[in-house]
């Protein structure tokens, strides 16, 4: 069988070449931009698990010294260095120094006591998340609330 073959039907064409390029260039910046939003949410929940980790951290200090005065209003409120014979002063201390390692610049963080219940503690960390949200305000918070202790049973 030999079939006659139209010259002109021999081969591809200049256009089918260029638009197949097309089509492999919109792939591979779809494949580019998908990976660029992956690696914006992946730090956006790392910022997110690392200040629940200070938070936790720092209320687990509070427990296991929960009869100091842990009140603080802001990170500025933190005076002085490390002092390992006062360990309040070192758990403010160290509280600072690990939210201003998530955040040098917008980080922030409070603890608050409820004043009808001394024991129970709320731990605030703010930081910015102006990379994944694409706003150069956008604070985000994590706050846990806890009781850091059981207070005395009373008898009569």
């Amino acid at each position: 069988m030999n079939a006659k073959i139209d010259p002109r039907q021999r081969g591809t064409t200049l256009i089918e070449v260029l638009v197949s390029l097309l089509v492999l260039a919109i792939g591979l910046l779809g494949a580019a931009a998908l990976q660029l939003n992956a690696l914006k949410y992946t730090d956006s929940s790392r910022l997110s698990s690392q200040a629940s980790f200070i938070a936790y951290d720092m209320m687990d200090r509070i427990r296991a010294n929960p009869d100091a005065d842990y009140r603080l209003a802001s990170l500025a409120a933190v005076s002085g260095g490390p002092d390992l014979n006062t360990p309040r002063t070192q758990d403010l201390y160290d509280f600072k120094n690990n939210i201003q390692v998530l955040d040098p610049v917008t980080g922030d963080g409070t603890i608050t006591v409820s004043p009808a219940n001394k024991r129970l503690v709320t731990i605030t960390v703010t930081w910015s998340d102006a990379r994944a949200t694409n706003t150069a305000t956008d604070l985000q918070t994590f706050k846990v609330t806890s009781r850091v202790a059981i207070d005395a049973k009373v008898t009569q």
